[in-house]
Order: structure tokens, then sequence, then C-alpha cells
């Protein structure tokens, strides 16, 4: 790793201006309560900026010990995915490849639209949510993803490594709030504008 970065709760800072009036900002951050570091890769979507730098890995350590910010584009959108077990020279014992838990994010879109959700399409390596705050009580922003550990639940021979790459009805029946196909959606409605922030937690339920 070129760099290597130690913390619990990481911030990206967005704002998005609409016409000459009206502007959001919603903050980004990642939270990690496992037992366990995990060492989340932050990918744009395409067309996206980058917000973390070129050769930088971040390491949440467990239990929320530290904290680091950083500044994002006026809207914002891509994915993160939890890996574990990394060493020196950046390979992960989960996340590098399937099965791995994504969790997908949009922020400070038109009105200040944020979409966020979490997929179990590609397996589970580590349980997260997307839990939004500071938002106006007529907005639908609900928490979504997979509270579960499902790696202890996971049949014998879905077991890949330390992950799970399961059918997607068994995915569906632990986590109902996670998406578990590629037109899979979550059924609690979700219409959230303007939260002061998304909060992505690993291992929420410690």
């Amino acid at each position: 790793m070129k760099a290597s970065v130690a913390l619990t709760a990481l911030a990206l800072a967005a704002v998005a201006v609409s016409g000459a009036t009206a502007a959001w900002t919603t903050t980004f951050t990642m939270h990690n309560l496992c037992p366990y570091p995990v060492w989340p890769l932050v990918t744009p979507n395409a067309g996206q900026p980058a917000i973390v730098t070129d050769g930088a890995t971040i390491r949440l350590d467990p239990n929320g010990l530290a904290s680091l910010a950083f500044p994002a584009a006026a809207a914002w959108s891509g994915r993160v995915v939890p890996r574990t077990g990394c060493t020196e020279a950046a390979k992960c014992v989960t996340g590098d490849a399937p099965p791995a838990t994504v969790a997908q994010v949009s922020v400070n879109a038109a009105g200040g639209l944020a979409v966020y959700s979490v997929s179990l399409v590609d397996g589970f390596n580590v349980p997260a949510t997307i839990t939004p705050h500071a938002f106006d009580a007529s907005q639908t922003c609900p928490v979504l993803g997979c509270a579960v550990d499902i790696n202890a639940a996971c049949p014998a021979d879905a077991r890949v490594g330390a992950g799970c790459k399961a059918s997607p009805q068994f995915f569906k029946e632990m986590c109902p709030e996670a998406r578990t196909t590629a037109t899979d959606v979550e059924a609690m409605p979700q219409k959230c504008f303007g939260p002061g922030e998304l909060k992505v937690v690993f291992c929420p339920t410690n």
C-alpha cells in the first residue's frame, strides 16, 4: 500500500447547488462497529470524481476510535465494498472479489436527493446498513441494508472462503431490506431529500 489511513468514521462532505438560491449538503460517513478492522474500497461511478487519493488505502479500526474527512464533488455517487484481513501488500481475505457486500450511495442530486442501498448480488462478507440522519420529518428516509451476520448462518455449500455466496432467496429471507438481484428493490419505500448525513455502518448490531 502506498498510503494508509487508520480511522473508524470517514466523512465525505458534499454540496450540491441548484439555481441561485437552493443548496443542499449531505455528509457521507462510514463507521466500523465490527470487532475487527475493515478496509473499505470506495469507488466512484462512471463519470464521477474519485474522493480517495490514488494509492490510498483506508483502514477503519474497530469500535470507532478516529475520524477523517474527504471533500467530494457537488454531486457524487459510487460504491463502498468492505474488505477484511488486508495485508501490507493490499491483498484482502474478503472483499477483493465476490462474495462481497456492496453499499451503493448517491448524494446531492437534483433537489438534494439521496439514493442508497446495500446489495448482496455479489454475495456477503460483512454486515452493513445505511442510516440517514438529520432529515425533515416529511421525508421518507428508511434504514436499509443487512445487519445480520450471514456468515454464521451460511449453508455449507454456499461458503466461499470467509464469505457467503448463497441464493437470492436465502439472502432475502435473512435481509429483506437488502437487494439480492439486479432488479430487486426494497419493500420499504425511499424518497429522501436533503438528509444531513448518510452513514454506512459495518456490523451495526455490535
